[in-house]
């Protein structure tokens, strides 16, 4: 790889991770209601980082290990939410 493709892929790579970490704000997070549909949190917060199924419950985490928004599904409506050091 030349070195101008290596700085376009590190500043595409940086891009998509920030853009994804912006989501992730105090005001996305007072949008959230107890019912809304998985899609309609999606609209707001965007693809989420990871999703784990348990049983009959979806949790779905934004943001990184420090910085994040979960909420868990059950039959694709929020049931629970929560947020670490978005303020």
């Amino acid at each position: 790889m030349t070195g101008a493709m290596i700085r376009f892929c590190a500043v595409a790579l940086a891009t998509v991770v920030l853009s994804a970490c912006t989501q992730v704000t105090m005001e996305n997070y007072d949008r959230l209601r107890v019912g809304m549909r998985y899609e309609e949190v999606k609209a707001i917060l965007g693809a989420p980082t990871q999703c784990s199924d348990v049983l009959v419950m979806r949790t779905c985490t934004w943001g990184s290990e420090r910085r994040y928004i979960s909420v868990s599904f059950v039959s694709d409506q929020v049931v629970v939410f929560h947020a670490e050091n978005i303020r």
